[in-house]
C-alpha cells in the first residue's frame, strides 16, 4: 500500500460568514472545490469530503471527479472533530499516510501539496511521520499525518483538530517553510472573501 490519501474538511457552519461560505463563487467555481481540485492534481486517493449542512450542494458541485468519495457529518454542529474522525475512519486500512485540507482555504498551490509528499517520502525513513507547512511564520494546512498516528484523532473532541497530536510527537514532525503568507488564509469572513478575490482578479 503506498497510496496518500486527502481529507476535506467541508462541514463548517459558516457562522462569521453568515452564508454557506464553502458555496460562494470564487472566479467561477465554489471555495471549496479548490482544495479538491489540489487534491485531484496532485493524485492523493482517496480523497474523502466531509459535509454537513449542505451536502447536496456538495455532491452536486462533485460529480464525475474521479477518487472523490463524500461524507455526511450528521454531527458536524459538535466540531471540526467529528468530520476528522469520519475522515480518518474512512482511509484508514487504504493508505499509508493523509493530508487533511481545510475546504475554506482556496489559496494553497499544488506546488505545496508536492512538496509535503515529497518530504515525506524522503525523511519517513528518518522518523519523519508529520509534515505541515507554515506561511510566513504562521502554522498552516494541508497537514500530513503518516497512518501510524491514525487511531489518535478518535481521541480529539469540539473543534480541535490534530494540534494535540503534533505537540506529543513534535521530534517525529517536519515544519516547511513558505514566505507567501496568501497561502494560508483562511476565508471567515466577507472581508476575507474581498481580499482573496481581489487576489484571484488581478492574477
Amino acid at each position: 500500500m503506498s497510496d496518500i490519501g486527502a481529507i476535506i474538511l467541508a462541514a463548517g457552519m459558516s457562522k462569521r460568514m453568515g452564508k454557506p461560505k464553502l458555496l460562494l463563487n470564487l472566479k467561477n467555481k465554489p471555495i471549496f472545490r479548490y482544495s479538491v481540485d489540489a487534491a485531484v492534481s496532485t493524485h492523493l486517493k482517496p480523497i474523502v469530503v466531509v459535509g454537513g449542512e449542505h451536502i447536496h450542494q456538495l455532491e452536486t458541485h462533485l460529480q464525475g471527479i474521479p477518487d472523490v468519495e463524500i461524507r455526511r457529518n450528521a454531527d458536524y454542529r459538535t466540531g471540526m472533530a467529528s468530520s476528522i474522525k469520519m475522515g480518518i475512519q474512512a482511509v484508514t486500512g487504504r493508505t499509508e499516510a493523509v493530508l487533511i485540507f481545510l475546504g475554506d482555504q482556496p489559496c494553497v498551490p499544488n506546488f505545496v501539496v508536492d512538496t509535503i509528499v515529497d518530504t515525506y517520502h524522503s525523511h519517513r525513513s528518518n522518523g519523519i511521520r508529520i509534515v505541515r507547512p507554515v506561511y510566513a511564520g504562521a502554522p498552516g494546512h494541508p497537514i500530513l499525518f503518516d497512518a501510524e498516528y491514525y487511531h489518535e484523532f478518535q481521541e480529539i473532541e469540539g473543534d480541535e483538530g490534530g494540534r494535540s497530536i503534533i505537540q506529543r510527537h513534535k521530534n517525529c514532525a517536519k515544519f516547511i517553510a513558505f514566505e507567501e503568507a496568501l497561502w494560508g488564509v483562511d476565508i471567515d469572513t466577507p472581508e476575507d472573501f474581498r481580499k482573496v478575490e481581489q487576489q484571484f482578479e488581478a492574477e
